[in-house]
């Protein structure tokens, strides 16, 4: 309620948007940091005539409604992002406003400014005291986003009450020192020609973003007003009455809009939708000019890539060099980089050690401070694993770029309240996550991952990738980069690994495969990443003892569960036992193995060898525990493999 004058006036003065196409590239953006005042929102695109009913709205009062509490990208026409976490909108409208700058630099030429939207942010004391806010401001103050404006409500309240408990800093001398140009409104709750001439002295700022404190009541005009009772109460049928009294409504009735104000509203929606038309104009006048950046941008914006391009995927043959997966990652980006133009790769500030940028990459970079340019492809995220992670969605969601960002993987964990974002708003981002293990050696067990996959595994759209070889990591980028509506974590190795006998990239995108056969095999071992290659390894070991073992590789449990059952009974069959062989939690690999190998603690210092020959991860140790799996199931030998019975008790 203490919004509704500037949601008003930003919507009907400011925004240039199309109802009848929400996906039209140059509209203007509008973020809610955290997803609150969803119920305003709806109200808007309502008024404008998004496919969105007043049996909507009155459904979202409902225990069962239609209409999801926090607004989610997917679900709704003309929501940008799904937010809802606090200060995840924040760090989403840095990405807006990222990819706009970039898609302007990559395609506007003279005479043809195809490319100028704004992207407007709402934003409270909340979202204002979460870290990743901190972080995102800081990126946007320090990249100049002049096409940013953010409106802080300063209302001094928060679930708990007056702000004064707990958040009493100068928030605008906070922003003022990121960088940002900043003013303040001090009747936000009916000073709609203060709010309008802020709004508009914001525009003329192009140099840094924009902050506008807007000092309001929340909960302006009921009993409950300036308390922190009505945050995130519906009032009460009384005060809801009152209210409607107050503000010249009929009491007696329920969500009815006047006549003038739908008018008002469709009128400005028609001129939305004229300021298409006049672009569509343009947009084909310059394919007759710039037919190739044309075709690109309009290939783009279908989501798909272009032709051919998978053909530059390397590939590899057992002879080839062992190497790290984050090196096989560094030769995917610089095979793939010219051909897929809307990639963007970076780094939280460890560019050398994730290997994320191809040899002539160019940063992306105000060109004020001389070390890169907006059309620049590389981001320099700093130390701020979470913002980055949330940029990213930000950055895809505007729909012309594809995102990929580096940090260890350990400290994906960091980030991971975006990452399930990624996941839930089906969004196409790329996580590369080196480091991925005890095998990053010496860092020790504050960055070595135990739990982390497990964690993200359970992740509902996500696919982990944990290659084994060069053509598993080919294989992981094809399934991500295609992959318009899923995630993706590519979890990565610091030491050298072996190019694997049995790997192809056509086995790999199956997300699991036999990588060594054997119809007499008394065992299945099954593993990911590091740990493969020393697998095939201890079969030899266990040859020598006269017992035969066969391995697969399963780089990716969410591709592979998506296979038909008769493929994944082929790959992990019946009637033999089986062990999964990973130096990480043995959670969930219950599901495809009778015994887990894993680490289920800590890790240690040290070098990487050694620390691998403390855990008996070695071809020693794996092939000791397959002898012990084998004499356990001797005498009870399983005759389903862990793929059958989990298909059995889905039905």
């Amino acid at each position: 309620m203490g919004m509704a004058p500037v949601a008003h006036v930003l919507f009907n003065k400011f925004m240039t948007f199309n109802p009848k196409n929400p996906d039209w590239v140059n509209r203007d953006r509008f973020v809610l940091s955290n997803g609150h005042g969803c119920m305003l929102q709806y109200a808007l695109l309502h008024l404008f005539g998004y496919a969105l009913s007043i049996d909507d709205l009155k459904a979202f009062r409902q225990v069962d409604s239609i209409t999801p509490g926090h607004p989610e990208a997917h679900d709704t026409p003309g929501i940008e992002v799904t937010t809802g976490p606090l200060g995840q909108g924040f760090a989403n409208a840095v990405g807006l406003a990222i990819a706009q700058a970039h898609t302007a630099a990559v395609f506007n030429k003279p005479g043809f400014e195809l490319i100028n939207n704004h992207t407007y942010m709402f934003f409270g004391d909340g979202c204002a005291m979460e870290g990743i806010a901190s972080e995102a401001a800081s990126t946007a103050g320090h990249l100049q986003l002049g096409n940013l404006i953010a409106i802080y409500d300063d209302n001094h309240i928060s679930i708990d009450g007056d702000t004064k408990c707990a958040f009493t800093e100068d928030v605008m001398k906070r922003f003022e020192a990121y960088g940002w140009h900043i003013q303040h409104v001090t009747n936000g709750d009916s000073d709609l020609e203060g709010i309008e001439a802020a709004i508009a002295e914001a525009k003329k700022v192009t140099d840094k973003p924009s902050v506008i404190k807007l000092t309001t009541t929340i909960g302006f005009g009921s009993k409950l007003q300036g308390t922190g009772g009505v945050h995130g109460n519906p009032l009460k049928s009384d005060d809801i009455k009152q209210v409607k009294e107050k503000f010249g409504f009929d009491p007696e009735k329920t969500f009815v809009v006047p006549q003038e104000v739908y008018d008002q509203y469709h009128k400005h929606a028609a001129e939305g939708a004229a300021a298409e038309q006049e672009w569509n104009k343009l947009f084909e006048k310059y394919g007759k000019e710039h037919k190739d950046l044309h075709d690109d941008l309009a290939r783009r914006l279908t989501r798909d890539l272009p032709e051919g391009w998978e053909k530059k995927l390397p590939t590899y043959k057992p002879t080839d060099p062992a190497i790290a997966s984050r090196k096989l990652s560094e030769s995917v980006l610089e095979a793939v980089h010219d051909v897929i133009p809307e990639l963007i790769s970076g780094s939280a500030d460890l560019t050398g050690s994730n290997n994320t940028r191809w040899k002539n990459a160019v940063d992306f970079q105000p060109p004020s401070l001389g070390i890169g340019n907006w059309a620049g492809r590389y981001m320099r995220y700093g130390v701020r694993e979470h913002a980055m992670a949330a940029i990213m969605n930000g950055l895809t969601a505007y729909g012309t770029i594809i995102p990929a960002g580096g940090t260890f993987l350990n400290f994906v964990s960091y980030a991971a309240g975006a990452v399930r974002l990624s996941s839930l708003s089906k969004q196409r981002v790329i996580y590369v996550a080196t480091h991925d293990s005890i095998g990053l050696g010496e860092d020790g067990p504050t960055h070595q991952p135990i739990e982390t996959l497990a964690h993200f595994r359970a992740l509902p759209n996500m696919m982990v990738w944990r290659p084994a070889d060069g053509n598993e990591t080919s294989a992981a980028y094809y399934m991500a980069l295609t992959s318009k509506s899923t995630p993706s974590i590519l979890a990565l190795t610091r030491q050298n690994l072996p190019q694997l006998e049995g790997s192809t990239l056509e086995k790999a995108i199956k997300g699991g495969y036999v990588a060594l056969e054997d119809k007499e095999a008394n065992v299945t071992l099954v593993s990911t990443g590091s740990e493969v290659g020393i697998c095939l390894e201890a079969v030899k070991t266990l040859k020598e003892k006269n017992v035969k073992a066969r391995v697969v590789s399963l780089p990716c449990f969410e591709v592979f569960d998506a296979q038909d059952k008769e493929y994944k009974l082929s790959v992990i069959p019946a009637g033999i036992p089986t062990m999964s062989v990973e130096v990480m939690s043995t959670m969930g690999w219950e599901k495809y193995s009778h015994e887990q190998f894993g680490l289920n603690r800590f890790g240690a210092s040290g070098p990487y060898k050694e620390v691998y020959a403390k855990f008996e991860f070695t071809p020693e140790g794996i092939a000791k525990r397959a002898l012990l799996t084998i004499d356990f199931y001797k005498d009870v030998k399983p005759l389903r493999s862990p793929i059958d019975r989990a298909f059995q008790q889905l039905i």
